[in-house]
């Protein structure tokens, strides 16, 4: 049997992180402590040399002791003193000088002058001797623990010698202690701008190679190189206030890069606790350990930027203070970038709908940036998801949001709804779902029911079906026209929510647009209550004329599509286009054209055999003078939907109409055959002459093949150019003036000066 396994838990990823920070914390502290208690030390000192000096020049000298003298020391003073009267020439010379070196002795200053015995008396041992020795202060001499390693003992041959030796000691902590000395010291002395400017730019090229240089690891073996992913978010916690925001910039940017090189492109699921304790070979347990790191340094990852973005919008303040309150916002943006790139890179990895959740709050931000920002991210994820997962959880994040703030969001929160690729759904799936279910046979019933060769073949064809069905991959279409269709009826919820609850708010617009595209994929059950709601809003004059026309695209979007089984007359919105075609000008809009195309195309051209020739030849007739008083583009769309509709007309009602005037209808075009555009006079001179699809009068291929919103974009005039270049040609025969002319001029002029002279 192998050793015994050991209990001991394997730290994760999350505990390694919290000890390490716990620790670079604490030794901060201490450093803090130590440095504080050794000014304390260091200012008390002071403050009492400086009392000392103070109370030295301020008192009069005192004897060290003062004692009360004895009896016998008192009557031995008084014959010192007697002998002090004495005149000293009665003394001999060597009793001075002896006197004299007894008073140069040390001994005879400091000696203790209230016991009377000798100098040099010896000690005898005795309570005496033990009180004097007790009044000296006890030094205890303090030796270090130093930590011994046991070795191997030896063995003599009376006895075994046990053997050891001293631990070496580690000089990091002494090292640490020198590097925080010295950049005390640096952080002490003043800097100039230059000099702080060359030490930011030497300490930033040390983190930027640094940071590199663990990219470059990771991304060149992820495998053996992924414990590195937490070496280099640790460097986010930078705390040099002079590289700090730089850094963690960078950081942020280049683990957005290496997550996007190394990710699988699956989900990583949990692992069971069956899987866990289940044996494995060895490439198996390395790739589960990759992955588990991945997954929890991805995950580490996200929640270091949601923390930043959360102490920017809390305007809050670290401890540390690396990092100011306005380079937070820096700071943020550059998160909420990080995040929308991995929103629209990594919609099948882990923690995907979080990232979701963290985005569309942002989306209604305050500021434009940030807003315009996450609302990019939103549409290139719908335009991009081609099987529906994200777009089916960002939709339900947001019908979330807007019904709990009570649709006080932005539109262009809204329009990003407009590039969801939903183009089939099951209309079927209400009938399908109340239908009775087919009923299959079970084993027995087979047995009763079919012989031994039939079940045989039966088992064969059911086979051969599964393999077809993958092979055409119909069980995947299944699954993404379901999505598909659960997206749409959240989507069709937000719009009835607002149409219902919120008509008079800046939602409405972008409400009617998305309706106008997605009605041909509304159920049959909800037509009449919305064309109701539109009628409404159309009568109550509220809208604008892109509103308004916003309704009535959608209202025949909805009868094209599944309502021409419906029996209604959309008389009123053929009536409401009719009278707002000529509210449009050059002064409006130009966008708004565009509208009036693709309703033309729904109410005119494939409503053709619904519409009768005198309508159809009065819209053309309004479209006419409707071409003369917008913008060039504008222009040449319309008169090629009014030769569209024209066309589509006559062939319909040919031999059952009666014959009209052609100059009737488009006799507003004459004055745009002097146009400045160039494909301006080709329409308008096509037009004068019947729009005929062959001779001297017909268009060519380039323009005749063309849409009216494809000739309205192509010859579109938002980089303030003239599209074609335009041509200036003077004609000397419309430039001379006759004298008839100039002579109505001038008595025209005599008349106007007579009529001022009068007032």
């Amino acid at each position: 049997m192998g050793p015994p396994k050991s209990k001991k838990r394997k730290p994760t990823f999350r505990r390694l992180l919290k000890t390490s920070s716990v620790k670079i914390e604490n030794k901060t502290k201490n450093r803090r402590f130590k440095a504080e208690n050794a000014d304390k030390k260091h200012r008390k000192e002071q403050r009492k040399l400086r009392n000392a000096l103070k109370d030295s020049a301020s008192r009069a000298p005192r004897p060290l002791e003062v004692y009360k003298k004895r009896p016998e020391e008192e009557l031995e003073d008084e014959d010192e003193e007697f002998l002090e009267s004495l005149p000293t020439d009665m003394m001999e010379d060597e009793d001075l000088e002896q006197i004299k070196a007894m008073a140069r002795k040390a001994s005879f200053v400091t000696r203790d002058l209230s016991s009377s015995e000798p100098i040099h008396s010896k000690k005898r041992k005795g309570e005496q001797s033990a009180e004097s020795y007790e009044k000296h202060p006890r030094k205890m001499r303090k030796e270090e623990q130093k930590e011994v390693i046991h070795l191997l003992p030896i063995k003599d041959k009376s006895r075994i010698i046990p053997q050891s030796m001293e631990k070496p000691v580690e000089q990091k902590v002494e090292d640490d202690e020198e590097d925080y000395e010295d950049e005390e010291l640096e952080e002490a002395l003043p800097l100039t701008a230059e000099e702080r400017e060359t030490l930011r730019a030497k300490k930033l090229t040390e983190k930027k190679l640094c940071i590199a240089m663990l990219g470059s690891a990771i991304i060149s073996d992820p495998n053996n190189n992924i414990k590195k992913l937490k070496e280099l978010r640790g460097m986010l916690m930078e705390t040099d206030s002079l590289v700090a925001v730089t850094v963690r910039k960078l950081v942020m940017v280049s683990l957005m890069e290496i997550f996007k090189d190394i990710v699988p492109a699956f989900r990583i699921r949990p692992l069971t606790e069956e899987e866990k304790n289940a044996k494995v070979k060895r490439d198996t347990q390395q790739l589960r350990e990759f992955e588990e790191g991945l997954v929890s340094q991805y995950k580490f990852y996200l929640e270091n930027l949601e923390q930043t973005i959360k102490d920017w919008k809390q305007k809050k303040l670290k401890r540390s203070q690396a990092v100011a309150l306005q380079a937070y916002r820096g700071l943020a943006e550059v998160a909420i970038r990080c995040v929308c790139e991995l929103l629209v890179a990594l919609p099948h990895f882990n923690f995907h709908n979080n990232i979701i959740v963290m985005l569309v709050p942002l989306m209604n931000d305050s500021s434009r940036k940030v807003s315009d920002m996450c609302c990019e991210a939103m549409k290139t994820l719908f335009r991009e998801d081609r099987l529906g997962y994200a777009s089916l959880g960002a939709v339900k994040v947001l019908s979330g949001m807007i019904k709990g703030r009570h649709f006080n969001v932005r539109p262009e929160l809204l329009k990003t709804l407009m590039w969801l690729r939903i183009r089939e759904v099951d209309l079927k799936r209400d009938t399908d779902e109340t239908a009775p279910k087919k009923r299959f046979m079970n084993n027995k019933e087979r047995r009763k029911s079919l012989s031994r060769m039939q079940r045989k073949w039966k088992k064969a064809e059911e086979k051969l079906e599964k393999e077809l069905l993958e092979a055409e991959a119909s069980d995947n279409k299944d699954k993404k026209i379901k999505l598909h269709t659960e997206t749409l009826d959240i989507v069709f919820l937000i719009y009835f929510r607002i149409l219902k609850k919120a008509q008079k708010s800046v939602l409405l617009p972008a409400v009617l647009e998305g309706l106008a595209k997605f009605a041909h994929l509304i159920n049959l059950e909800f037509f009449d209550d919305l064309l109701n709601v539109l009628q409404n809003l159309i009568r109550s004059g509220d809208l604008t004329n892109r509103e308004s026309l916003h309704c009535i695209q959608t209202a025949f979007n909805i009868l094209s599509g599944q309502g021409d089984v419906l029996n209604i007359d959309p008389l009123k919105f053929y009536t409401h286009l009719y009278k707002t075609l000529l509210c449009l000008h050059a002064g409006a809009p130009n966008d708004d054209i565009i509208i009036v195309l693709q309703c033309l195309d729904v109410m005119l051209t494939k409503r053709r055999k619904q519409v009768t020739l005198q309508r159809a030849m009065a819209f053309v007739k309004r479209l006419c003078t409707l071409s003369m008083h917008v913008l060039p583009n504008a222009s040449i769309g319309i008169m090629a939907a009014s030769r569209a509709v024209f066309h589509v007309s006559t062939r319909t009602s040919r031999g059952t109409s009666p014959s009209f005037d052609l100059s009737d209808v488009f006799w507003n075009v004459w004055g745009l055959a002097r146009h400045y555009q160039p494909i301006v006079r080709k329409f308008a001179a096509h037009l004068s002459h019947g729009a005929p699809s062959d001779g001297s009068g017909a268009l060519g291929v380039n323009l005749s093949r063309r849409s009216p919103g494809q000739l309205f974009a192509d010859y579109s005039f938002r980089d303030m150019t003239f599209n074609p270049p335009v041509g200036f040609l003077i004609n000397l025969k419309d430039t001379r003036m006759s004298l008839t002319s100039c002579c109505l001029f001038l008595s025209l002029k005599t008349n106007i000066g007579l009529v001022f002279s009068r007032l």
